[in-house]
């Protein structure tokens, strides 16, 4: 039996959810966001470049020949020809030859980027950001099934997690009351020690539990950032509203009792994606590495789901040649809200990156946006000890209303990023041409005031001539009376 649109919404368990049906799912269509597509393409290549950089900090002389980059470019994810990529950013790496008659070039890294480095080895290296660490793998843990995450997993969302590079022997030995290695570190998994009940809130729980007196099983709405542009069907829009009242069901709970295909099961996979989203330093990852962990906690398909019918929670961006899924709330004009110390370090690396030379002096690329520079900016602010920055923001926002839309970044800014090195160039050929202007006419004024007198006079002459029309000068009283003598005489 066919039953009407209207009324193929059932909210009861064991129902298959409106959003199955083919006519709705079409309703929602995507919007480009270009603030959050801005925030994934600024990243582009950080991470190759960091991988470059700590490979290169390991060896022992602190250089490398560009022969061993281009044996791991997989490994190290380098986009393009080693080369081109280590030529692209001179503020960062240092290209020579050593003893002057090598015949491969080497590659060091410059002092700026070392300062950097030596901060970001302070950060990994402090007390309250390695507890930080911890609680984000102790809540990652009692979110898994089994309590216990593959270390190739974990090793595929180092990045997105914060973790230091060797943290299996420099972070997990000293928490062991929280977690353990079982096995060898590459075949191991990482296993739960002992439950906290106190980090086993979600954080959309923990925020509404402060000011609505939440409990336990009620319904919980998402909150949602609408980009600009976005249209909702009524029906559509019905069904929305009515899973937004569904009792939210905390991604530290049991949901086994759902059945796999209800709008029921699909809020509950929600909070398990919001809240592993919120677990990442840049709120933030890769698809791919999404589904990964997806597929190990048993429900690959709904992540799916979710991220199909839900855009307003979960943007997808398909920058940077993958798709990255972005948590919007976390967001605002392509800038992260919440202050993260590992974050701001990146952000320095990336004003580093889209930094060039010219006679000593530093010059910013055309592609580093107006952005980016407040980024760094709120970045060596809060490292100095500054809090009263608007962006610095301990905690997630959690009440947006629908008119609360990202405009994002212009078009113009957006191309001047495209523009990358080409853009560097043209920048530092407008300036050289301006430059040569200016001195040519100052040669000029120079010369024609140092002429001799005569020629002097006569050069400004010439040039006040071509601009200045003549003006007849009036007849004073002796010319007139010299004129009627002339005129007698000659009669």
């Amino acid at each position: 039996m066919k039953f009407p649109n209207h009324v193929i919404h059932r909210r009861h368990r064991g129902s298959r959810s409106f959003m199955d049906g083919a006519a709705a799912t079409t309703a929602i269509k995507f919007v480009r966001d270009r603030g959050l597509d801005h925030a994934v393409e600024r990243e582009k290549n950080l991470r190759p470049l960091l991988n470059v950089k700590n490979l290169i900090k390991s060896e022992p002389s602190k250089s490398l020949p560009i022969s061993i980059i281009a044996q791991n470019k997989d490994s190290l994810k380098i986009p393009s020809r080693p080369i081109e990529f280590i030529r692209k950013y001179p503020s960062v790496f240092h290209e020579f030859l050593p003893g002057g008659i090598g015949i491969h070039p080497h590659i060091k890294l410059t002092q700026e980027v070392l300062d950097i480095d030596a901060d970001e080895h302070l950060v990994y290296e402090s007390d309250s950001y390695r507890q930080l660490v911890a609680d984000r793998l102790l809540k990652l843990l009692m979110i898994s099934r089994m309590n216990k995450i593959p270390i190739n997993i974990l090793d595929k969302l180092k990045w997105d997690l914060g973790l230091p590079q060797n943290y299996l022997k420099t972070l997990v030995p000293d928490f062991p009351d929280c977690f353990r290695v079982v096995g060898s570190n590459e075949s191991g998994q990482l296993e739960l020690v002992c439950w906290s009940d106190e980090l086993a809130v979600s954080i959309l729980g923990k925020a509404m539990e402060g000011g609505s007196g939440y409990s336990k099983g009620m319904p919980l709405a998402f909150p949602v950032k609408f980009s600009k542009g976005f249209e909702m069907d009524k029906k559509v829009k019905k069904w929305w509203d009515d899973w937004q009242k569904l009792p939210y069901v905390s991604p530290y709970e049991n949901a086994l009792h759902l059945s796999p295909k209800t709008d029921e099961s699909d809020k509950w996979a929600a909070a398990v994606l919001h809240e592993i989203l919120n677990l990442f330093v840049a709120k933030k990852a890769e698809r791919d590495d999404v589904l990964c962990i997806g597929e190990y906690l048993g429900i690959r398909s709904r992540f799916k789901r979710v991220l199909l019918h839900h855009p307003h929670i979960f943007y997808l961006s398909s920058k940077i040649g993958t798709y990255t899924v972005v948590l919007k709330e976390a967001y605002k004009r392509g800038l992260l809200i919440e202050n993260n110390p590992l974050m701001n370090i990146r952000n320095r690396y990336l004003h580093l990156m889209h930094t060039v030379k010219e006679h000593g002096k530093d010059i910013s690329m055309s592609s580093v946006t107006n952005q980016e520079k407040k980024a760094a900016s709120n970045a060596s602010k809060k490292e100095a000890g500054d809090d009263d920055s608007e962006e610095e923001n301990n905690g997630v926002s959690v009440t947006f209303s629908g008119s609360e839309t990202e405009n994002g970044d212009s078009d113009e800014e957006e191309d001047r990023f495209k523009g990358g090195r080409r853009g560097s160039r043209e920048a530092v050929a407008v300036s050289r041409r301006r430059t040569t202007t200016s001195r040519s006419k100052r040669k000029n004024g120079d010369f024609e005031t140092h002429l001799g007198d005569g020629e002097g006079e006569r050069a400004m002459g010439r040039r006040h001539s071509r601009t200045k029309p003549k003006v007849p000068q009036p007849l004073n009283a002796s010319t007139n009376v010299h004129r009627r003598s002339q005129q007698r005489s000659s009669s």
